[in-house]
């Protein structure tokens, strides 16, 4: 049986995510008080459902469940997996300053907005207290940026359908004068090479242009950057995979986001498109498409 246990920060995704999942064929339960869980698994293991649902559940897991709850999560995810359980844990979370525009925007009430706490605070304890889940997480999505059809187009990359033995590697380009992205297990800052924006005829164009490829192909460092980190990933990807990890995000960063991240990402993920036991996506953070 695969479990998924969705959290995150209140109107960071998690109603998106939760629908996505089902859309992909997991029994989905939201807003489930951590205590429950186990009868949750039980009755789904024993109850009446389709055989091929009732072995892939997705839970939704919020700061509703209360403080003392949250802090026993990671002896909780120790317990399950004890049992037998294949159990991933994926954690959205966004800027404050985005979740406090999708609050005005919604006018939703954040659930620790009470007796007169102000929103952000509310935000800064929910994300506090959170801490304890997002540790413990196997992938850590920031939706700051995403809109929800690009979430849901992200999380059916990243996790599909249920279950298979499957790394998942996400290739991203960004650029450092927008912020380095938070949900990363490898970043690699490529701003010491050769930029083709400052070439008139290159600037409008992105790594993926033929005219970008050439100038950049032309510097034997780019090739030498390229390689250095292919070595280090080759070296050390497997070992993320043995120790049993679902999902792998390596980021490449440039000063625009446009034109050497973006080359050195569609080169890395040729490289390990076809690999046995990994599936390959991409994500151009500053070109606003996958």
């Amino acid at each position: 049986m695969r479990l998924l246990i969705v959290s995150g920060l209140s109107g960071s995704g998690k109603t998106v995510a939760l629908h996505t999942l089902e859309d992909a064929g997991y029994f989905c339960v939201d807003n489930l008080p951590l205590p429950l869980l186990p009868e949750l698994i039980a009755q789904v293991r024993q109850g009446p459902y389709d055989p091929d649902q009732d072995r892939h559940l997705a839970v939704g897991v919020d700061v509703r469940s209360g403080l003392q709850a949250l802090q026993g999560f990671g002896r909780l995810l120790r317990e399950l997996r004890g049992d037998g359980l294949q159990v991933e844990v994926l954690f959205l979370h966004s800027s404050s300053d985005v979740l406090l525009r999708r609050y005005h925007l919604t006018r939703r009430r954040h659930p620790l907005a009470r007796d007169g706490l102000p929103l952000m605070e509310a935000i800064e304890r929910e994300r506090e207290w959170l801490g304890h889940v997002a540790g413990e997480a196997d992938l850590t999505v920031d939706t700051s940026r995403l809109s929800m059809h690009e979430l849901a187009r992200t999380l059916r990359e990243r996790i599909g359908g249920p279950g298979g033995d499957e790394l998942s590697v996400l290739f991203q380009s960004f650029g450092f004068k927008h912020g380095a992205p938070m949900d990363s297990d490898f970043v690699f800052d490529v701003r010491c090479l050769p930029n083709p924006y400052y070439e008139p005829e290159l600037a409008p164009l992105t790594g993926r242009d033929p005219e970008v490829i050439g100038y950049l192909e032309g510097h034997t460092e780019v090739g030498t950057m390229f390689d250095s980190i292919h070595g280090l990933l080759t070296q050390w990807v497997p070992r993320f995979h043995d120790g049993h990890r679902s999902y792998l995000t390596v980021s490449v960063g440039c000063t625009g986001g446009r034109h050497r991240s973006v080359y050195l990402v569609e080169r890395l993920a040729g490289a390990w498109n076809g690999r046995e036991h990994v599936t390959v996506s991409t994500r151009h953070r500053e070109l606003g498409k996958s």
